[in-house]
């Protein structure tokens, strides 16, 4: 299979691992082996990371290090619980380090459904009482606003603090994680109303010099701007360092709108290179961390072959991010599949035949991908309800697919244990 080039940078560098182990690692080496938990099996492509530097385990589970490597190495895997551990001593047998498998069932909440006692106690009970055992929580929301108090100036310049529903960040994760919840921290990026407001000179522009704003009348941030790439970052490692599991970056995409004053011109060349530009520098900024890196897009990118003028490429972008996160919502596919024109007809079909097409298309496992699943009632075709039916029917697709996992959107942070299984 012929990979696309970002797939095939990370292919070269697992190999570049493998090849002939030395029977015994000589007094300047060291070596680890990364296994599964359960089954003791190595984990190839296992993401170990030294010093800030990311290196890929070989097809064995392997690793060689340097004899001056610090005593424990910051290890992660798609599927898999992050963990620090022993590096193992110079010249000694490779330790095992073994890795947990981990699927995230997780549930979304907004800027103020986590601040909301009654909508945070609600989600809390539907993960103690069904297969749900994690959470996005919103960083930085849909309209811009930080949540918790941030030591990123610009967040309290442009007026993203005036609202404070998290009061102790790393306390909330620290909380939640002791109740075995994975925690997701989610990140709208170039969707910043405030942050284009306040700084205009940061805002993306129309060609007659007014501020660009959505249907919903909200302004975007510039997405070749280095500024609102740093301040995105900088909000991203702020939640990795309150102990956050994964940094999930949304809106990191172009707006749907052409005619717009960008600053190189608008070519799918251009537009692919803002996204894979920005979230190349956040996973670099991020490596140090150990946090895993997700990116959400839209549905029809498992299908289009082109970046859908928004600069979302699917072979591009799976060669950047540890998952991608298709939005899967049946609703969001208003032309249907190849095959299937009524989408909320077939909730199972939609789902696991676009992460097919995703992995497919990229060559990766589909332990590389999460989708989100739809928990609102259908807005496209008749206002069809979702509840336990087609809620099963999608976590069904995406778990026999493969998947890592699911999430599920409700833009009212209201679920029902009923949906799930208990």
């Amino acid at each position: 299979m012929t990979r696309p080039p970002g797939v095939a940078l990370l292919v070269a560098a697992a190999l570049a691992c493998a090849g002939a182990a030395p029977a015994r690692l000589s007094s300047a080496q060291r070596a680890a082996r990364i296994v599964d938990a359960v089954s003791r099996a190595p984990i190839p492509g296992a993401i170990v990371t030294i010093r800030g530097v990311e290196r890929r385990s070989d097809e064995r589970g392997r690793v060689l290090l340097e004899s001056d490597v610090p005593d424990s190495i910051l290890v992660r895997a798609q599927g898999y619980l992050r963990t620090s551990a022993p590096a193992g001593a110079a010249g000694q047998p490779e330790p095992d380090i073994a890795l947990q498998p981990f699927r995230p069932k997780a549930l979304y909440l907004s800027v103020y459904g986590i601040g909301d006692k009654t909508l945070r106690t609600a989600a809390l009970a539907v993960i103690d009482a069904t297969e749900a055992n994690a959470l996005v929580i919103d960083v930085k929301g849909d309209r811009g606003m930080v949540p918790y108090r941030s030591a990123v100036a610009l967040a309290a310049d442009i007026g993203a603090q005036r609202v404070i529903t998290i009061a102790d960040l790393p306390r909330l994760v620290t909380d939640l994680r002791s109740r075995g919840i994975y925690t997701i921290a989610r990140i709208v990026v170039f969707k910043d109303t405030l942050l284009a407001s306040a700084r205009p000179a940061l805002a993306l522009h129309k060609q007659d010099g007014s501020i660009f704003r959505d249907r919903e009348r909200l302004a975007w941030a510039n997405p070749y701007s280095r500024e609102v790439w740093s301040y995105n970052i900088g909000i991203a490692l702020e939640a990795a360092r309150a102990g956050f599991d994964e940094i999930q970056f949304d809106y990191v995409r172009l707006p749907d709108a052409i005619g717009l004053a960008y600053d190189l011109p608008w070519t799918e060349a251009n537009r692919a290179a803002a996204i894979s530009g920005f979230l190349t520098e956040a996973r670099r900024a991020l490596a140090p961390t150990n946090v895993f890196l997700a990116a959400d897009v839209f549905g029809y990118i498992c299908w289009n072959r082109d970046d859908t003028k928004i600069g979302q490429k699917l072979e591009q972008l799976a060669g950047i991010v540890d998952y991608l996160s298709p939005m899967l919502y049946p609703s969001g596919f208003q032309f249907g599949i190849p095959g299937y024109r009524n989408p909320i007809q077939f909730p199972y079909q939609i789902v696991r035949l676009s992460l097919e097409q995703a992995a497919h298309r990229t060559g990766l496992p589909l332990v590389h991908f999460r989708p989100w699943l739809q928990a609102f009632r259908d807005y496209a075709f008749g206002g069809r309800a979702f509840a336990a039916a087609e809620i099963r029917a999608q976590i069904r697709a995406a778990e026999d697919s493969g998947a890592d996992g699911w999430m599920f959107w409700n833009p009212r942070n209201q679920y029902s244990a009923a949906d799930f299984k208990p």
